[in-house]
């Protein structure tokens, strides 16, 4: 009689290859701290980053929201309150009403100025209510911009064709090493494999500053603007280094730029000694740390260059 000669079986854990060994290796070490987040109107996604349930998310999930509930992967909920909002990135922090001495599972924010295009992404999130769903793919680009839906533009966002949906929103990107370099937001529909997460980085300053002051400062000057082109004769004769700038169409009434001497009709050229070629650079001007400080800003007015100082106040919040 023979005998059938049985090799021994190699386990699943022999069988997975580097590439699945680095996706499971992430997931193990992100999802436990990858919640739910459920409010009034509908939910996302959102990962606690320190012990005592302070969560990222996007504004667009919890904006608004007079109560939330939020569920970690090991069942527990947990209500939660709106620490700090901010619209114009798309972030938010919320904190989970913990009783001491209970903690949360949290993940590590990584540095996104060490992302690489081609590296492979681990998006962990609640699609449609399936809850903590992977999808994988690679960064597909990095420094992209985006408009947010308070209408400024987002710059320093990873684009990746890890597949997101409805649902995924505040949740987390991942790197192999399980580190998190996004914040997942947005898609683009009905594209396929264009998906985009505010980097780690911008992140991590934002949600410092909502837990420390409950919102973003930001300056303001009072003016309603639109990038318009600037024909080439009149930037010659003005001796203007841009071929665009910002139309001034309205000046809010006792506002930094009406006391400054701005009129409707201006064409803002630069502003505090660097062009303006959109109305997008200028908001980028009207940093926190231009509150109250006198600064130059140079208009075009029928023609002729002028310089103005204005000294722009706390922008207003909703």
């Amino acid at each position: 009689m023979r005998r059938s000669c049985m090799l021994p079986q190699p386990d699943d854990g022999e069988l997975l290859d580097a590439y699945s060994r680095a996706v499971t290796h992430a997931v193990d070490t992100v999802a436990p701290a990858v919640v739910r987040i459920d409010v009034a109107r509908g939910g996302g996604s959102g990962v606690a980053f320190t012990p005592d349930g302070f969560v990222l998310t996007n504004s667009h999930v919890v904006h608004r929201a007079a109560a939330m509930h939020v569920s970690m992967p090991d069942g527990r909920t947990f209500r939660a309150d709106v620490v700090g909002d901010d619209p114009d990135t798309d972030l938010a922090v919320v904190r989970m009403q913990l009783s001491a001495p209970a903690s949360v599972p949290w993940a590590s924010l990584g540095d996104s100025r060490s992302v690489r295009v081609g590296q492979l992404a681990i998006a962990i999130g609640n699609p449609y209510g399936f809850h903590h769903t992977v999808t994988a793919g690679v960064v597909s680009a990095l420094g992209r911009s985006l408009r947010s839906r308070s209408g400024r533009l987002m710059d320093d966002i990873i684009q990746t064709d890890a597949a997101l949906n409805p649902g995924n929103s505040g949740g987390p990107l991942v790197t192999s090493r399980g580190e998190v370099i996004g914040i997942n937001t947005a898609t683009i529909v009905p594209a396929q494999g264009l998906c985009f997460a505010i980097a780690s980085n911008t992140a991590r300053f934002v949600a410092s500053r909502l837990i420390r002051d409950g919102r973003i400062r930001r300056s303001y000057i009072g003016v309603a603007g639109q990038t318009v082109p600037i024909p080439r004769a009149v930037a010659r004769a003005t001796n203007s280094a841009t071929v665009s700038g910002v139309l001034v169409a309205a000046v809010e009434p006792n506002s930094p730029a009406e006391r400054a001497g701005a009129r409707e009709g201006d064409i803002i050229l630069a502003f505090a000694g660097a062009a303006v070629g959109a109305i997008d650079d200028l908001h980028r001007k009207l940093t926190d740390d231009r509150i109250g400080v006198a600064t130059q800003m140079v208009v075009l007015r029928r023609g002729e260059r002028r310089q103005l100082t204005v000294v722009p106040g706390e922008g207003r919040t909703e």
